[in-house]
């Protein structure tokens, strides 16, 4: 398997589960067990934004990049991989760092952007390998 390849799983599966730990620390320091504000400036509203939104993607990137990494990935494909994850990590940068979540900013649109378009031609990838 291809070294890169097993970094960017791993930085995915740090990331998911880094979020889910802050969201635990935000709650316990809100004292908030249950639910959050919907307020979009409110802290754990958008650890939670973030944290669902990298569960919902990085599962089935993981899949994808450890079965192209499988298959003696060429530099253009460790490529697609590697954009992908900085895809996720500027996805999530956007809703923690920059502006409102009710708000559109470049950090997360370039985020959801890149992960789909890029998503998408590691699928392409992935199918052409059949």
């Amino acid at each position: 398997m291809h070294p890169v390849v097993i970094t960017c799983v791993a930085a995915l599966g740090l990331l998911l589960f880094g979020l889910g730990l802050a969201i635990s620390m935000q709650r316990f320091r809100t004292r908030t067990l249950d639910g959050h504000s919907a307020e979009p400036t409110d802290r754990l509203h958008r650890l939670v934004a973030a944290h669902a939104n990298t569960a919902e993607f990085a599962p089935y990137l993981a899949v994808l990049f450890l079965y192209l990494g499988s298959q003696v990935p060429g530099t253009a494909t460790i490529a697609l991989i590697v954009a992908a994850t900085l895809c996720r990590f500027l996805l999530v940068l956007g809703l923690l760092a920059v502006g409102r979540l009710d708000r559109p900013n470049p950090l997360r649109f370039t985020g959801a952007l890149g992960t789909y378009l890029l998503g998408a031609a590691l699928c392409l990838v992935a199918l052409a390998g059949i």
